[in-house]
């Protein structure tokens, strides 16, 4: 009886484990879903010894972005099978009630992390696009390794903190300045426990990007 309910319980995690969610475009170190190197990159910073930043994976392929370039980041959760397109089919992703989503690039590896864009309340939801700008004035980031794209999410209804990132090849401008706002680090130590106001929606489609957030974002 015990081993049976061990068993039980032991699929009950892996199970409820698998329906996060992920950054699917552009592609994450990690990959997603099949193309997931540990069948852990959807899942929150802590957990399984999941680290900071970008889930402690090595680099990953390298996504080639301009400045002043739209980027309309994807997610994926189980069940996504075509990674080019927004699903139609029902789904369930564990969007925790949505919460906080950060958008930020790094020059240094992931050492720090600049803001340039964020979404409130209904972010994250794989039924959506959630495009970002890539800054007008940014200058070259060429670096293999050291150029990220990253997204980074503090839950609604669970203290969870999530963090994906791109490799990145950024063809800026000349005399561009670097974005300065750092993003902000909650629910895995040293960090403060914190969660943000969401939807409340566990698994159902969400209402998508503001559109206030989405034209500052543009901008």
């Amino acid at each position: 009886m015990k081993l049976t309910s061990t068993v039980v319980l032991l699929a009950a995690l892996v199970a409820s484990a698998s329906a996060h969610i992920a950054m699917m475009r552009p592609t994450p170190r990690g990959g997603y879903g099949t193309k997931d190197y540990n069948g852990r990159v959807h899942v929150y910073i802590g957990f399984k010894g999941q680290k900071y930043p970008c889930g402690g994976y090595p680099r990953g392929p390298v996504t080639k972005m301009k400045a002043g370039e739209v980027i309309p980041v994807l997610f994926w959760t189980p069940g996504i099978t075509d990674t080019k397109k927004i699903p139609t089919k029902k789904l369930k992703p564990a969007r925790h009630g949505g919460g906080f989503c950060e958008f930020s690039l790094s020059r240094d590896g992931g050492k720090s992390f600049q803001v340039i864009g964020s979404y409130s309340y209904s972010c994250p939801d794989v039924y959506y696009s959630w495009p970002v700008r890539i800054p007008r004035n940014i200058p070259d980031c060429k670096e293999r390794g050291k150029c990220l794209f990253a997204w980074s999410w503090t839950a609604h209804l669970v203290a969870q903190f999530y963090h994906n990132c791109a490799d990145v090849e950024i063809s800026g401008v000349k005399k561009g300045k670097w974005p300065t706002k750092s993003i902000q680090l909650y629910n895995f130590k040293p960090h403060p426990r914190k969660t943000f106001p969401g939807d409340g929606k566990s698994h159902d489609k969400g209402s998508g990007p503001n559109q206030d957030e989405m034209k500052k974002n543009l901008k």
